[in-house]
């Protein structure tokens, strides 16, 4: 005989309940002590990249904020085109007015437009003031753009100074980016204020980071200047976002955000990496790849120059 016990089901679905919400209490942990994803561009995306900088989250604030004025505007003035097209249209005003002025009508379409820019303006230009605010920086980064990679300088921990490159589609491997990841990254401690110097050695390019809310011109013999605080560790991702030439889509910005403990323990590992000796004049690295692409594009316009009969061949 087969002996079959009374189950308590209640007693089941509760027992199943608590064991939920502990696993998801203990995910919840896992997550929160987890670091940043890599922040970077996503398939299909439709907005900006999640904001990890104070200033970034402005931005984004002030974004909104734009879009529903400029959507609460434009619905304004379809309604008075739908109005004005159903209310004077032939048929039921067959005779119209010729009126040409309207004194309300005039003061309010003035007042209106511009007392909603003195709105924008109370939100924007208090912005525009605090992206360029680079005073009271806890560190200072120099970025020189060059054809085509990074160069960083740390002037504050020792004036070492280090190139980054394009990690070529073959080398790949673990979690790092396609055209985003680099052979070295830009480290740099999380919640200070980190002021960035930005340079070129050649011709214009630009330093953009859009999940921490920073984009400047690099301009050979200027130096800009911006500011951002990082408020997770992880990896995030960048661009040059300016044409300079054949190489352009193969210079990309890496930073690397970690611990105030753990940039120190860099810091002096990389003064040691980085040190340059004092004898050693050799010229700033290009990848070849690269150099042999400008060459035979320079090649190709030099014979088409001196060679004009060729284009009729």
């Amino acid at each position: 005989m087969t002996m079959i016990s009374t189950v308590n089901w209640s007693d089941m679905k509760r027992t199943a309940r608590l064991g939920g919400f502990a696993a998801a209490a203990v995910f919840a942990d896992m997550v929160a002590s987890l670091p940043a994803s890599a922040q970077q561009p996503e398939p299909w995306q439709m907005n900006f990249q999640e904001a990890h900088s104070s200033l970034m989250e402005q931005m984004v604030t002030f974004h909104n904020f734009l879009l529903y004025l400029i959507f609460a505007i434009s619905l304004f003035v379809l309604g008075l085109m739908l109005y004005a097209v159903f209310r004077f249209s032939e048929k039921r005003n067959p005779t119209p007015s010729r009126t040409t002025h309207n004194t309300m009508i005039e003061v309010l379409w003035s007042v209106i437009p511009i007392f909603l820019l003195v709105v924008i303006g109370l939100f924007s230009l208090p912005l525009l003031f605090n992206s360029d605010d680079t005073v009271d920086a806890d560190l200072t980064v120099k970025v020189i753009g060059r054809q085509w990679y990074w160069s960083y300088e740390y002037p504050d921990h020792g004036d070492f100074t280090f190139d980054a490159f394009l990690i070529p589609d073959e080398e790949i491997k673990g979690d790092q980016v396609r055209l985003l990841s680099t052979d070295e990254n830009l480290v740099l401690p999380i919640g200070k204020k980190v002021r960035v110097l930005v340079t070129s050695s050649d011709v214009l390019h630009a330093f953009a980071m859009p999940a921490l809310g920073a984009k400047v011109d690099a301009v050979p013999g200027r130096t800009n200047e911006i500011w951002f605080d990082i408020d997770e560790v992880g990896m995030y991702y960048g661009q040059c976002s300016e044409i300079c030439g054949a190489g352009h889509a193969f210079m990309p910005i890496a930073i690397q955000a970690v611990t105030q403990a753990d940039f120190d323990a860099w810091v002096i590992e990389a003064r040691e990496r980085f040190a340059e000796a004092e004898d050693n004049l050799a010229p700033r690295p290009v990848r070849n790849e690269l150099d042999d692409a400008a060459q035979n594009n320079a090649s190709h316009r030099t014979s088409m120059t001196a060679h004009p009969s060729a284009n009729l061949r």
